[in-house]
């Protein structure tokens, strides 16, 4: 029985749910739509829990449009695959001025004497989705996937202030709105800064981060990545009938009447030379945009004309992209950084004279490794070839030779550690040099404490970098084992530490003791041991003490470890400072083995598993958990030596297909229970 089915709803209730609702929204458009602030945060976040609490009290008044689905809080473990109505087609592109020109002509020949024009518009540089509207509401939100199915965002794309939950003024009854989802640079920048200062790695670049932001399982979580939606299509499942719909301009303008932030890119075309005097434009002045762009998309307008032209296998014959090439410049050189990492590695950095690349001011750019620097014949005071595409970061890609001094000397790698003088060495088989020093270098111990506590580690959230080196500096760390003996009255003798924050640091601390041993495994930072690999080298030895007492030819006869692993295993627990660490660890309470519960029932081992689809009785992470539980291997391929695809509903068709054309076994998830 539902909680609330019995309260009555006072009418106050519903009026102040009216207005909050009508206030919310219409300061939400100023800023989203206008970028215009009519009131301060603190007011705007007032009114918004005024409205969640009501809405908590009264279900029956929280709506579908509610603003307050902008704050997000579904957990979506699966998403379902569903069917595109229309056909998510891919743009053929281009990179040549000529293809633009032959494109422009064969069009042109196509539709003989019929009178049309095109639009070019910015190609964004994000994820694309269609979203579904009816009677004015948005009801549902689907990815590109293979173009024919994708998967079911709704939840998160109600997240995104510039999707309308409910359109405003005219709009046709059911139609589909189709646009690029990207992630604006400050936003994404500012969420990377926040990541580092909590010790997790920098997402890679903002179009990968939109993709990753859109398939989170926690709604609220893809709130706070303040993702946008640019849209580019209005389309229709039969002729509307409505002469002020029938060109691609009209329709992106009724869009932005419905409550769609439309942004004003646009250009109408008339022939080759407005298009390419259009390209030029946006090729220089893309880097002032406050997203990632990287290309024009060319249209022709009148959208009658689109059935007419027709489409290839892939693409409409009615569109086409030119994609920008990367920028490229040529900077000196002016010092090399060795910067050294928590394994030791010693990575290169370039400081270079600044200069303008991409909309921002390069300075810095990462140089690899020696082999890098000797490929690239780099010496020094050389003038660097930098370039930046779709990406955040620079690359350097060559070297201007004709600008080198006669004098000029080649770059030499270091033969010994930047910071502790240990003489540096190569791992065999590996490009990177390393200080082997990991127990006496700063940033390898600083890298080891901030790996230490990560979130697939000993999860210990209330540690961020900032925080570990204060505590580090003021002499109370120098290995994992110290932070269990930490103190509440040491921490709060800290500067910038209130009571509220040491007092969530030690708890956060005792909790990580009961981590499960293939988590503390990888957790310890040893050298080439990953997560995969701690969890195969801990159900292999069971504990703690078997595997430090393994010989090489032991640690190597583990799945998937091979010398060089086996060997940097060893060479770790041979050493009396890291035996000392884990007997204090050991002390504290650490989870030191795998519970016999868990290691009786081997009965998957040798086998190995592909998991695909939905499964109604696991997670798509506990039911490949369950498999190495049981003593099997997950893989993400299939192949001759794969045991079964572990399909649970809508598996991929494409891993279907395939397993059953090499004769693999198809197990359903009682199947797979059975087995278990």
């Amino acid at each position: 029985m539902d909680l609330f089915s019995s309260i009555e709803i006072p009418n106050s209730a519903r009026q102040r749910v009216d207005e909050l609702t009508r206030l919310i929204d219409h300061y939400n458009h100023a800023y989203y739509m206008e970028d215009t602030s009519l009131v301060s945060d603190f007011e705007f976040d007032a009114l918004l829990r005024e409205l969640i609490n009501l809405e908590w009290q009264y279900p029956d008044l929280a709506l579908p449009t509610s603003p307050t689905r902008r704050v997000g809080g579904e957990v979506n473990k699966t998403f379902r695959q569903v069917s595109h109505r229309f056909p998510m087609l891919s743009l053929g592109n281009t990179y040549s001025i000529e293809e633009i020109e032959d494109f422009e002509a064969r069009t042109r020949k196509l539709l003989e004497d019929t009178p049309f024009t095109y639009t070019c518009e910015l190609k964004y540089d994000g994820v694309a989705i269609a979203l579904t509207y009816k009677a004015g509401q948005l009801v549902q939100a689907l990815t590109r996937g293979n173009g024919s199915v994708g998967d079911d965002i709704t939840s998160n794309a109600r997240t995104i202030p510039t999707i309308p939950l409910q359109l405003k003024g005219h709009y046709p009854p059911d139609f589909e709105v189709r646009g690029e989802v990207v992630y604006p640079f400050e936003a994404f920048e500012a969420f990377n800064r926040q990541r580092e200062a909590d010790g997790e790695e920098p997402l890679a670049n903002p179009r990968n981060a939109a993709s990753g932001s859109l398939k989170l399982q926690d709604s609220a979580q893809c709130a706070k990545r303040k993702l946008q939606f640019c849209p580019y299509f209005l389309m229709l499942p039969s002729p509307s009938g409505d002469d002020s719909l029938n060109t691609h301009s009209d329709r992106i303008e009724a869009l932005q009447q419905m409550g769609f932030r439309v942004l004003p890119y646009m250009l109408e075309c008339h022939n080759i030379d407005e298009i390419k005097e259009y390209i030029a434009y946006w090729d220089i002045h893309r880097w002032d945009l406050p997203f990632a762009t990287d290309g024009i998309v060319i249209k022709v307008n009148q959208t009658l004309l689109w059935e007419r032209l027709g489409n290839t296998a892939k693409s409409p014959r009615w569109a086409i992209a030119f994609k920008f090439k990367a920028a490229r410049v040529s900077t000196p050189l002016l010092s090399i950084d060795y910067q050294v990492g928590r394994t030791g590695i010693v990575t290169p950095v370039a400081n270079m004279q600044p200069v303008p690349l991409g909309g921002t001011i390069v300075r810095r750019a990462t140089l690899v490794n020696a082999d890098n620097i000797a490929a690239l014949g780099i010496h020094e005071g050389d003038h660097l070839f930098v370039e930046k595409g779709g990406e955040i970061i620079p690359k350097i890609v060559g070297v201007d030779v004709s600008q080198r001094l006669p004098s000029a000397a080649p770059v030499q790698f270091p033969d010994c550690c930047p910071v502790c003088g240990t003489p540096l060495l190569r791992a065999e088989g590996e490009a990177g040099l390393y200080c082997p020093n990991q127990d006496g270098c700063t940033p390898q111990i600083l890298g080891r404490l901030e790996h230490f506590v990560g979130r697939k580690a000993m999860d210990i959230e209330t540690l961020g970098p900032e925080r570990i080196r204060l505590i580090y500096d003021a002499g109370l760390l120098h290995n994992v084992a110290d932070f269990y003996d930490l103190r509440y009255e040491q921490l709060l003798a800290l500067p910038t530490l209130q009571e509220k924050s040491a007092s969530a640091i030690i708890s956060s601390i005792q909790a990580s003791t009961q981590v499960p041993f293939p988590r503390l495994l990888f957790a310890l930072g040893i050298r080439y041991v990953g997560e995969v690999g701690a969890k195969k080298l801990a159900r292999h030895f069971h504990d703690i003490d078997t595997l430090m007492a393994a010989s090489v030819d032991e640690l190597a006869a583990v799945e998937d470890v091979g010398n060089v692993t086996a060997a940097a295993i060893h060479d770790y627990f041979q050493q009396s400072l890291h035996r000392d660490i884990i007997q204090r660890l050991r002390n504290a309470g650490m989870q030191m083995q795998i519970p016999d519960s868990e290691m009786s029932a081997a009965t998957l081992k040798g086998l190995t598993f592909v998991v695909s689809g939905v499964f109604s009785r696991f997670t798509r992470d506990g039911i490949k958990e369950s498999v190495e539980q049981h003593g099997g291997r997950i893989s993400s391929s299939l192949s001759a030596k794969t045991s079964y695809l572990l399909a649970g509903e809508k598996p991929g068709p494409e891993k279907v297909r395939k397993a059953e054309s090499l004769g693999i076994p198809i197990l359903s998830e009682e199947e797979y229970i059975n087995l278990i």
